[in-house]
């Protein structure tokens, strides 16, 4: 889908900081309770990490950017658990107001939440060390790769209506495949609990002018690309 989460090869965001050597996984230590907070309402509200990707490309601007990386985690998770029927909406701004005395009612709602989303360690560590040890998204399948190393291929000129990992700005361009990844499961079903549909991944390296014509400067661009996502070329 399109959104404000493709942003890339958009212009308007200004320069791009290189990260430093020394820099923290968390800056602040709201934004490690953040991470844990987000990846309990995944398991909580029985989402997969491409569902909460999904989320996260739903949210509009100000939730997306003003707030930052892990603020838009966090919305993320306050999207999830209202969808999943453990939040009602509003519920959390009206907890926030409530907490600084204004005493508006709250809406809460009763759910059961499993045992396996209640763990007995500290909630950011516990949650944190679950998502470590979960299934990752590599999988072996039997069919071979449809395309070969070396090959040109170009990406499908689709805008598919829900959770998508294939860019905005490579559709419509060719490149050449560089390597063949391992399968993995397929995002776009996998968002909306539709199977797993595992699939062979590539690395298409893509030249600048092909992407943004002959005014771009001189480089090139390696995507990862899952082989729905591709076709040959004429």
């Amino acid at each position: 889908m399109e959104g404000v989460a493709d942003m890339g090869g958009t212009s308007g965001w200004g320069s791009a900081r290189r990260p430093r050597a020394d820099e923290p996984v968390f800056a602040e230590p709201w934004q490690g309770r953040a991470a844990a907070l987000t990846i309990l309402a995944t398991r909580v509200s029985g989402r997969n990490v491409d569902a909460f990707r999904h989320a996260q490309e739903r949210l509009d601007r100000a939730a997306y950017l003003d707030e930052g990386y892990f603020g838009r985690w966090l919305n993320a998770a306050e999207l999830m658990l209202i969808e999943g029927a453990i939040l009602a909406p509003g519920e959390i701004n009206a907890r926030a107001r409530d907490l600084r005395g204004e005493h508006v009612e709250n809406r809460p709602v009763s759910v059961s939440v499993p045992e396996s989303a209640r763990p007995d360690a500290d909630p950011p560590t516990a949650a944190i060390a679950a998502w470590r040890s979960a299934p990752g998204s590599l999988r072996t399948i039997d069919a071979a790769p449809a395309f070969a190393v070396g090959q040109r291929v170009r990406a499908k000129n689709i805008s598919p209506p829900g959770h998508t990992r294939l860019p905005g700005y490579v559709r419509g361009h060719a490149g050449v495949v560089e390597v063949i990844q391992p399968a993995a499961v397929f995002p776009d079903t996998h968002a909306h609990f539709l199977g797993e549909n595992p699939q062979h991944v590539y690395s298409v390296r893509f030249d600048s002018h092909e992407l943004w014509g002959e005014g771009a400067d001189s480089f090139a661009v390696t995507v990862d690309l899952f082989e729905n996502y591709l076709e040959t070329t004429s």
